[in-house]
């Protein structure tokens, strides 16, 4: 198992990188403008489901192959960006039927596939693809047992604080929300601005390996 002081200080380092906005947060943020609190935790829920995918492939070393892999490593990258980028620009399209189906309070947007969506996101996130592959390693210790154990717990314990601290940063957007169901225009606005804020994500994340 992975010393107590190991784990306490993974959690700080942990802490101070989830905190700051990334993919994950950015697109949970712009869900919640766009729908509402429901749907800011369903992202969330699918974006720390997400990033399983990167905690087991790294637990059992297939991390180490895409960390070693510039061209697997940028194929990950261009597929979620591409995708953030997609859901962005259908976003904006969508933005008058958003309005009529937010002022007659019907969902435009099934709970299951906003999950999916936030999954997705999670599970191509480059930045925790980076964080798991390069720092989990530096807090195991070999001689307390097997290393995807230790692996496993630690990634436990970022996505706890992931889900804490995204789901944080997604209802205080949901909340500030309320403002903007009262006018169409308004509701039109953020929905241009959700979208345009995916793409700004998705570009960012085929711009940089590691925020």
């Amino acid at each position: 198992m992975v010393p107590l002081s190991h784990a306490a200080a993974f959690a700080v380092a942990a802490s101070i990188l989830i905190v700051i906005p990334g993919p994950n947060v950015l697109f949970a943020i712009s869900r919640a403008l766009t729908l509402g609190h429901r749907s800011a935790v369903l992202s969330v829920a699918g974006g720390v489901t997400g990033s399983l995918v990167p905690l087991v492939a790294v637990s059992f070393g297939l991390g180490a192959v895409l960390m070693a892999s510039a061209i697997l490593f940028l194929l990950v990258k261009v597929a979620g960006a591409a995708y953030l980028i997609y859901l962005g620009i259908s976003t904006i399209r969508q933005r008058k039927q958003l309005a009529a189906a937010l002022q007659s309070k019907v969902a435009s947007i099934s709970g299951s596939r906003v999950f999916r969506q936030g999954f997705i996101v999670g599970a191509t996130n480059p930045k925790t693809i980076v964080y798991f592959g390069a720092i989990l390693p530096q807090f195991a210790v070999p001689s307390q047992g097997a290393l995807p154990a230790q692996f496993l717990l630690l990634g436990a314990i970022f996505l706890v604080i992931q889900a804490f601290s995204d789901g944080c940063w997604a209802l205080l957007a949901a909340t500030a929300r309320s403002w903007f169901v009262r006018s169409p225009r308004r509701l039109e606005t953020v929905g241009s601005t959700g979208g345009l804020m995916i793409i700004g994500v998705g570009a960012g994340m085929a711009l940089t390996g590691t925020n």
